[in-house]
This record gives structure tokens, C-alpha cells and sequence, in this order.
């Protein structure tokens, strides 16, 4: 392509700011829901979930949303992105609507499984859509952007849902995603131009089964084991089971002629490399995210709007950093950037080892700030690689395997790190339980939410149950952020020893790798 020629579409930058208002719908949704645990877990004014029930409410929608993502992706190359982006619109708007009338914990996390639907139709295509409509020289800054859009949403959904939460009932936090759905439909069917893949893969059935089932199956056994022990034959049958059935599906992937996962990308290290970080710090990321919530609303006694508000400095980070990440992978390489983003988030997630009830809040917001620097440092420079190693009309299946990747390590970071804090809670709260009545000694045994609930029907002796509660949480949260921080921190070993270093391509022109190169990997 001549230096002079231009690719990309006339309209790119208002298509960009629609995928922007689609990619919103999305991400709003679990940044509102965070703030909305402690609520959901009130039996008066949410609906009495427990700690397993309020891990499904998110986790039935990130494992329905990564296990439909290839597919989706395949779909939406096949049948068309802007015709697959309107659906996925629609469907969430009527699952969120759902969600909001759900009379149960078992009602919600099911409307939340088909909300994870109408996710999986959003997401591939948008990242699909912006490879196809920018130019190479441009696609970095247009995803810097994209990303960016993460932080925005990161920004409004605590504080939207927190001043919700202050004036309407629960339900509330759901049914705000109708008018921005009802907006995103027509700013696509306005602007955004169809495109397709003009050489689509099958539909890979099997895969997406096994893969569903294997993700399921697996978290079901440790989400289980957290909230009742893992000491129960079921638990590991379904641990080792999902294991298994994930096993089957990265053999059945290697065989076949049209898979969901092309397994055999993961040899090329431009692409495996930033996959890897993707889940390291997702997982981390995502798992400190859901206990920070219940620590900051009970622990501290902040509002749920407040509580919203202190989530602010993660959210302008995001803003202020990931739109410039592009230039500074430009400048100083991919390598570099990430290193540097990653370390940040470590020394950020470690903190929280460390944070009690009197840890000043100014300590807290600058934790937020830091791990919002160092992931928006991470994200834009890993998705630029991973995208940038598939020609262009193969975007779907980049996008796919980063979301996927994505989706899933925050639902078994909620999972692995939530068991982590209810095992350990449990441990260390079981002692004072003993002169309780048994409801309340059940309740309180269960999770700091429950604690909090017996709490008020004690009486006299409600300060020091929830003096103990408190301490228990505390210790049961500085083990479950010293195994984030650690995970977080093998990414730093996975970037230096395989991420691309400074791009040989010249600025702003990223090289995608050409198909001989994928093609040496089958």
C-alpha cells in the first residue's frame, strides 16, 4: 500500500463514537452491578442473595457471554456485523429489563445469562468494526479510544448506580441500560456501514458446547467449594470435569477444519503473548474488583453512591492514559509500555494486602489510581497486538479470543478469589458464632453481607459480631489480594520473555503478520 493511501472509512471517527455508546451498554452493566451487591444481599431491600448467588448473578453472564463470543464472532462475520450489533442491542435492552423484575436470586442470575447473549452479539463485532472501517496507521489510536470508552464506563456505572441505589430500588441499576440501548440502535442503523467476512467460517457447534460446559462445570466447583467447602465429592467432580471437558475442547479444536478457538494462533507470540496478560490481569483485576465493593459499603460504611464516587480515580486513569497508549507503544515498544503498565497494577493490587478499617481513604483512592494507570497501559498496547496479528478480514476472530479471554478470566477470577475470601472468612469468623441463635450464626457464617443482617436482630450484642465479622473480612481479603497481586505479577514474566519489543514497522504503520506466518503455525 502506498504511504499516501488511505484505507479507512469517511465516517470512522462517528462510527468509532457509536461502537463507543454500543461498548457502554456492556461494561455500565457489571460497574453498576458491583456497587449493587451489598444491596442485592439486603433480605429487605434487594433480594436476600448469598455470597454463591451474588458470584452466579456475574458469572452467569460472563460465562453465557465468553462461550458465544467465537461463534458470534462467526455469525456476525457471516451474517453481517451491523445486522449482528442491532440484535445484540435489542436482546440486552430485554434481558436488562428482565433483570430488573427478577423476583429471585435464581430469576436474576437467569436474566443475566441472556443478557450474556445479547453481550456476546455486541462485543466481537465492535472490535470488528473498527479493523475494518481505520486505516492500519490508525487502528492503534482508534482502539486506544476504544479502550478508553472502558474507563468512561468504569466511571459512570458505580456512580450512576450509587445514586440510583439512593433514590429507587434495585431493580433500577438494570433498567437504565433501556435508553442507551434504545440510543445505540438508532446511532447504528444510521451510521454504521454492513461489512462482512468474504470468506466465513462454519458454525463450530461441538466446540462452543465444550467449551460452555467446561467453563461452567468449573466454576460451578469452585464457586460451590468457596461458599460450602471443598472437602465434597461434587465439588471436585465438577472441578475436574470442567477440567476434562476443556481439555476435549482444545483437542477437538486442533483437529477441526472450522474451529471457534484456532489453537494453533497461540504459537504465534504476537499473538499469545498479549492473549496471556489479557487473562493474568483480568482475573486479578476483576476478583479484587468484587471484594473492594463489599470492603468500602460494609467495612467502611460508605453509601453506595459513595462508594461509587471513590471508584472515580480507577475510571479517570483509564481516560486520561489509554487514549495516549498508543503513542507510548510507538515511542518505546509494546514491551516496555506493558511492563511498566503491569507493575503498576502488582503494586496496586498489593495494597490491598495491607488496607484495614483505619487505612486513610485518601490511600485507597491513589490504590485505584495507580491500577488504572497500569491496566490502561496494559489493555490498549495488548488488544493493538492481538489484532494486528490477523490480516483484517479475520478481525472477528482477534476481537473474539480477546474478549473470550477476557470474559473468562474475570469470572474465575470472581470465582477462584471469592472462594478465597469466603473460605477464609468462614475460617476465621466460626469461632464467634457459637452463642449465636442459629439463624443468625448460619447468616453471619456465610459472608460479611450476612453478618451485617444478623447484626440487627441482636441487639446489645451486635457491635462485637460485627467487630469480628469486620476482622474476618479483613484477613480473608488480604489473602484473596495477595494471590491477585501474584498472578498479576507472572504477567510481567509472561511480557518480558515473549511480548514484542519496539515495532520494526515504521510509526504508525503497524505490521500485521501475513498469512505465510499463520500458516506455519497449522
Amino acid at each position: 500500500m502506498p504511504p499516501h493511501e488511505h484505507t479507512g472509512h469517511p465516517r470512522r471517527w462517528a462510527i468509532l463514537g457509536v461502537l463507543v455508546i454500543s461498548l457502554l451498554v456492556v461494561v455500565l452493566d457489571n460497574t453498576i452491578l458491583n456497587v449493587a451487591l451489598r444491596t442485592l444481599a439486603d433480605p429487605v431491600h434487594g433480594l436476600g442473595a448469598s455470597q454463591g448467588e451474588l458470584e452466579w448473578s456475574i458469572n452467569s453472564y460472563t460465562l453465557v457471554f465468553a462461550g458465544l463470543l467465537f461463534t458470534f464472532g462467526v455469525l456476525g462475520d457471516r451474517a453481517g456485523r451491523k445486522r449482528f450489533l442491532l440484535i445484540g442491542l435489542v436482546l440486552f435492552g430485554l434481558a436488562s429489563v428482565l433483570s430488573a423484575y427478577a423476583q429471585s436470586p435464581a430469576q436474576l442470575i437467569a436474566a443475566r445469562a441472556l443478557m450474556g447473549v445479547g453481550g456476546a452479539a455486541i462485543m466481537p463485532v465492535t472490535l470488528s468494526i473498527i479493523s475494518n472501517v481505520f486505516d492500519p496507521r490508525e487502528r492503534g489510536r482508534a482502539i486506544g479510544v476504544w479502550a478508553g470508552a472502558v474507563g468512561l464506563a468504569v466511571a459512570i456505572g458505580p456512580i450512576l448506580g450509587g445514586a440510583l441505589l439512593e433514590h429507587y430500588w434495585w431493580g433500577s441499576v438494570f433498567l437504565i441500560n433501556a435508553p442507551v440501548v434504545a440510543l445505540g440502535v438508532v446511532l447504528v442503523a444510521l451510521l454504521v456501514p454492513e461489512s462482512r467476512d468474504p470468506d466465513p467460517g462454519r458454525v463450530d457447534v461441538v466446540g462452543v458446547l465444550l467449551s460452555v460446559v467446561g467453563l461452567v462445570a468449573l466454576t460451578y466447583g469452585i464457586i460451590d467449594g468457596g461458599e460450602h467447602g471443598f472437602g465434597r465429592p461434587v465439588v471436585w467432580a465438577a472441578i475436574l470435569g470442567g477440567l476434562a471437558v476443556l481439555a476435549w475442547f482444545v483437542a477437538y479444536e486442533r483437529r477441526s477444519d472450522h474451529p471457534s478457538l484456532d489453537v494453533w494462533l497461540f504459537r504465534v507470540p504476537r499473538f499469545a503473548a498479549p492473549v496471556a496478560i489479557v487473562g493474568l490481569i483480568f482475573f486479578a483485576a476483576t476478583g479484587v474488583m468484587f471484594f473492594s465493593s463489599f470492603y468500602l459499603q460494609l467495612v467502611r460504611g460508605f453509601s453506595p453512591l459513595e462508594t461509587g464516587l471513590l471508584y472515580l480515580p480507577f475510571a479517570a486513569a483509564q481516560l486520561i492514559f489509554a487514549p495516549s497508549s498508543a503513542a507510548m507503544v510507538r515511542r518505546y515498544g509494546g514491551r516496555a509500555v506493558a511492563t511498566v503498565g503491569l507493575a503498576l497494577t502488582v503494586a496496586a493490587l498489593g495494597v490491598f494486602a495491607f488496607v484495614d478499617a483505619t487505612t486513610p481513604i485518601w490511600v485507597v483512592l491513589v490504590v485505584f489510581f495507580l491500577q488504572g494507570t497500569g491496566m490502561a497501559n496494559i489493555m490498549p498496547p495488548a488488544t493493538e497486538s492481538i489484532m494486528s496479528a490477523l490480516p483484517r478480514e479475520k478481525a472477528g476472530v482477534g476481537s473474539a479470543v480477546s474478549n473470550t479471554i477476557r470474559q473468562v478470566a474475570g469470572a474465575l477470577g470472581v470465582a477462584v478469589l471469592g472462594s478465597v475470601l469466603s473460605a477464609v472468612y468462614r475460617a476465621d469468623v466460626e469461632s464467634a458464632l457459637r452463642d449465636l441463635p442459629a439463624g443468625a450464626s448460619e447468616a453471619a457464617g456465610e459472608s460479611i453481607s450476612g453478618a451485617y443482617a444478623a447484626a440487627g436482630q441482636l441487639g446489645p450484642a451486635a457491635p462485637q459480631l460485627i467487630a469480628v465479622a469486620d476482622d474476618a473480612f479483613l484477613a480473608a481479603m488480604h489473602w484473596a489480594a495477595g494471590l491477585a497481586a501474584a498472578t498479576a505479577a507472572l504477567g510481567i514474566v509472561v511480557v518480558l520473555r515473549w511480548m514484542p519489543g519496539r515495532p520494526a514497522a515504521r510509526p504508525g504503520e503497524p505490521a500485521p503478520v501475513g498469512e505465510a506466518e499463520l500458516a506455519g503455525t497449522a
